[in-house]
């Protein structure tokens, strides 16, 4: 269920892909299915698992190192050299729950802003790993939220789209030096 692509779990000084910010159009781009699971694949997943460490995320989405495809990398305990992050290719969301819940989140692409944002609780998501098996996964907590703001990018949406309280985003965005301009809110 969980990758099998050996990556330390470490920073390194010069990450291998560099990671694009809010504003810039390639995050506002939907991504493309991935036909093939191959060696380019995988060396892809082993740099944006490099990157997300080296960046202290917690997830990372291929439109966000500029690449327009739909891959996701998710680990919620990258301090537990034990726990296997989680790759997810051309991912679905099968099902969700009624229950919903709110939750602070952050991004790698918008350094510094933190908002709360509504996501279903549970969620049912179909996949692929980096093996090119298809697989499925209920998840729930933070994994569930990780997943979903994840999917968001591959569909060219932000986690700033879906914040409800607007005078508190354009505060926190302007603080962080981002033009409130480049959030698309969703109705």
């Amino acid at each position: 269920m969980t990758s099998q692509v050996a990556v330390e779990k470490k920073k390194l000084e010069q990450p291998p892909l560099k990671i694009h910010y809010l504003g810039d159009r390639v995050l506002r781009q939907p991504a493309k299915r991935i036909n093939h699971v191959d060696n380019e694949v995988r060396q892809l997943v082993r740099e944006m698992l490099q990157t997300m460490y080296s960046a202290d995320g917690i997830g990372l989405a291929a439109p966000q190192v500029a690449v327009n495809k739909q891959l996701i990398v998710i680990d919620c305990e990258p301090e537990n050299p034990a726990a296997p992050p989680f790759v997810l290719i051309n991912a679905v969301i099968k099902s969700f729950s009624r229950d919903v819940c709110t939750d602070k989140e952050g991004c790698l692409s918008i350094p510094g802003v933190y908002m709360e944002v509504v996501r279903p609780e549970l969620i049912e998501v179909a996949y692929k790993d980096e093996q090119g098996r298809p697989r499925t996964l209920k998840a729930t907590g933070l994994l569930s939220r990780a997943i979903q703001h994840e999917m968001d990018h591959l569909n060219g949406v932000l986690f700033v789209d879906r914040v409800e309280n607007s005078l508190a985003l354009t505060e926190e965005l302007r603080k962080q030096g981002f033009s409130p301009q480049a959030v698309n809110p969703i109705p």
